[in-house]
């Protein structure tokens, strides 16, 4: 059933990217759930298949900042949900101030939500216990004697599905921790590069 499911979505032009549980099997056009680390051991279930939902900018000059995303939520144009993984969904801006952290810095390593709590932490001097390897990382970069980490790009595609989409997912590495950039398919989603490196 799950086949049959892929196939039909595979056709629906509200979709932008597919990702499915690892225990199915590959499928051509989609990536699987480990790729976006929805592969866990949460208490609640596992989801077989993850859509995501088709983006397009309005139309101004930096479409991450007007995106519109086609999406099942009650949310009018310019709520926002961060419900895709359109770069207009998952870049944030973030900002510290105080004496624990650098004055003028501006970090060019990936940062989430997720490490918040971790650079919080730290600075207190607490060893919190990770449940899960979800929990992100301290950003101790930004620090005033931290130093900026190692980086590692990269870009995961999908095989090509009968009508030729494929799920491209571009991300960063920091250690352990990766953080997802876009993903979606080509012409699709904001924010995701349509040049040949991606693409190939």
């Amino acid at each position: 059933m799950a086949k049959q499911v892929i196939e039909f979505l595979l056709t629906q032009d509200y979709v932008s990217g597919l990702f499915v549980d690892d225990d199915l099997g590959a499928f051509p056009g989609t990536l699987p759930l480990s790729a976006i680390s929805l592969r866990g051991a949460a208490v609640t279930p596992r989801p077989t298949i993850v859509v995501n939902f088709r983006s397009f900018s309005t139309g101004c000059d930096e479409p991450v900042l007007c995106a519109a995303t086609v999406a099942d939520t009650t949310l009018q144009q310019g709520q926002g949900m961060h419900g895709s993984l359109s770069r207009a969904d998952t870049m944030n801006f973030m900002a510290a101030i105080g004496p624990d952290f650098k004055s003028g810095f501006v970090d060019t390593a990936p940062v989430s939500n997720a490490d918040v709590g971790m650079t919080i932490a730290q600075i207190l001097g607490l060893d919190l216990a990770r449940k899960g390897n979800l929990v992100g990382r301290a950003i101790a970069e930004a620090t005033p004697k931290g130093w900026l980490p190692g980086v590692i790009s990269g870009i995961q595609r999908s095989e090509p599905s009968a009508n030729g989409l494929r799920t491209i997912l571009v991300y960063q590495q920091v250690g352990l921790v990766r953080y997802l950039d876009v993903a979606g398919f080509p012409g699709r989603t904001v924010g995701l590069p349509q040049d040949s490196a991606v693409l190939r």
